[in-house]
């Protein structure tokens, strides 16, 4: 099994390319402000990323595959679906997918903060 950061693809159900497509086509006020101001365009560290990527059985809202790196901004439903959650982020991790979180307010309020926190990530992931 390849370790996150070794790059690679993840095979997906490809029921779910639709509801991706529907995913991208009505973004969260979140999931624009993060993909506009600061993943679109490689504009983070260079990195290519995708947006409502399906991987394995799950739709993540993004995606680099060079890194393996997941990233999930959770509104207020997701309070109610810890166990979903939890076994999601366990399932993509044994296929070598780091999952990264930020709640919908972290993103709203305080982008810049977590720029910051995924440029600390990416370099740590960079160095193993």
């Amino acid at each position: 099994m390849r370790k996150s950061g070794a790059g690679g693809h993840v095979p997906y159900d490809e029921a779910l390319t639709e509801k991706a497509r529907e995913n991208r086509r009505r973004p969260t006020p979140a999931e624009n402000k993060l993909w506009f101001e600061v993943l679109r365009s490689r504009r983070l560290s260079g990195l290519k990323f995708t947006r409502q990527k399906p991987l394995d059985r799950y739709i993540v809202d993004f995606y680099c595959a060079e890194l393996m790196l997941a990233i999930k901004i959770d509104g207020d439903s997701h309070n109610a679906r810890g166990r979903y959650d939890e076994a999601r982020t366990r399932r993509l991790n044994a296929l070598g997918v780091e999952v990264v979180r930020y709640a919908n307010a972290e993103v709203m309020n305080n982008v810049e903060g977590v720029c910051v926190d995924l440029q600390k990530r990416l370099s740590d992931m960079r160095t193993l």
